[in-house]
């Protein structure tokens, strides 16, 4: 297998912008001349390489050739200069209803855009019900696509796409339109697909999308690379720096502010006996370990702890303030440990955040927003959801 599962090179990509047609060979002939045009070069002169694994970010104004080069790498249109070249199976979400006949039911459709995707019949079929499900589609899919919202459609396409199974996934702005369910649900799946090694390119409007996606991003102006680098000074420049105005950010989506106060030096979470871990089972005993220094006096600090999804949902959050165990007076470094007994999460991934702040919480000394990121293995297989909740079922014959 090669290093990189993209490589484009010189990849330039011209159009004909026609200011009159010949419609008929009549006109033509009687014009005595082809109709007048103008060249666009929606990409220009574009190099870049995508690692196998990574998940590459692409934005830009509208009109600025990102959707041009997913379609370019899909091979729906062929480049007039340079090379693409593609490592691994693919599997594209391109535009509303690509590959769906309105006519035919969503049932239909499955095979049918399975089958341009590269599935075989005996896949698709081994599949249906987990893509169906996956789409939330059960009481509509034997109605005919036409008869579909739009985020019905968005989300029938995402879940045919995502059991392709592909190596290599592109994304163009389409998220956005589906629901807030239908969102945390393609992130999760974007998110499974990263802790497995496939290789993503998202194009999309929404910066915090990408932010929290990708590592780098490639910067689109007029059909050239304006810039890139690192998902957030990419970001903050294409916004004029104010994105990233007051924050400090890193790789990993992290975000952190405060007036520096005090300032959490390490947030770990930590399996039962004591080792720093980003990768727990689900019901399992963790503990939580924050090492901070105030640098100066602060009276009755509040300190909190959150664990959100990824699209920033908070799942649970705690502080000193509950209990008899406050924090009367913080001078200097100090180590706050929160032991959990059992951790309630179901399989996903999740960010962990601290923060220590004035007795009113309304002031921050350091907050320190998606710190750690870590992944829970689901141990029971039949339940679903986001919490894991201690139950046992119960059955008591009627005897006629």
């Amino acid at each position: 297998m090669e290093q990189n599962a993209i490589v484009v090179k010189s990849l330039s990509k011209n159009f004909r912008l026609y200011h009159e047609r010949n419609r008929y060979i009549k006109a033509a002939l009687l014009r005595g001349r082809r109709a007048k045009y103008e060249e666009f070069l929606a990409l220009n002169d574009v190099s870049f390489e995508v690692a196998h694994g990574a998940t590459l970010g692409i934005i830009g104004s509208n009109g600025s050739g990102k959707t041009t080069m997913l379609k370019c790498l899909t091979g729906i249109y062929t480049p007039d200069k340079g090379s693409i070249k593609i490592d691994g199976k693919l599997a594209a979400l391109l535009e509303l209803g690509a590959g769906f006949h309105p006519e035919l039911t969503g049932s239909e459709n499955i095979y049918l855009n399975g089958a341009i995707l590269g599935m075989s019949k005996r896949d698709v079929l081994a599949k249906f019900d987990s893509i169906v499900e996956f789409a939330g589609l059960e009481r509509f899919i034997n109605t005919p696509v036409k008869n579909f919202s739009s985020g019905m459609v968005v989300r029938l396409g995402f879940s045919i796409a995502a059991h392709v199974e592909p190596k290599i996934l592109l994304i163009d702005e389409i998220l956005s339109v589906g629901d807030q369910d239908f969102q945390r649900k393609s992130s999760e799946k974007i998110e499974e697909f990263r802790r497995e090694g496939r290789t993503i390119v998202v194009v999309s409007h929404s910066l915090g999308l990408v932010q929290q996606l990708c590592k780098e991003v490639i910067w689109l102006e007029k059909g050239q690379i304006k810039q890139i680098g690192n998902a957030t000074d990419v970001i903050s420049a294409y916004t004029g720096g104010s994105y990233a105005q007051h924050t400090e950010k890193d790789d990993e989506s992290r975000e952190r502010w405060g007036t520096g106060d005090a300032r959490i030096n390490s947030l770990e979470l930590l399996t039962s006996d004591g080792s720093p871990t980003q990768r727990i089972e689900s019901d399992s005993a963790v503990k939580i370990r924050c090492e901070m220094t105030a640098h100066t006096r602060l009276e009755s600090p509040i300190l909190r702890v959150s664990i959100t999804k990824l699209n920033g949902d908070v799942i649970w959050a705690t502080s000193t303030q509950r209990g008899t165990n406050t924090v009367r007076v913080l001078d200097g470094p100090a180590t706050a440990i929160l032991d959990i007994p059992k951790l309630g999460l179901l399989e996903g991934t999740y960010y962990l955040s601290a923060s220590i702040s004035d007795p009113t919480g309304t002031t921050d000394f350091d907050h320190c927003q998606n710190w750690v990121r870590f992944n829970v293995h689901k141990t029971n297989l039949f339940d679903e959801g986001v919490l894991s909740v201690t139950s046992t079922w119960s059955l008591e014959r009627h005897h006629r």
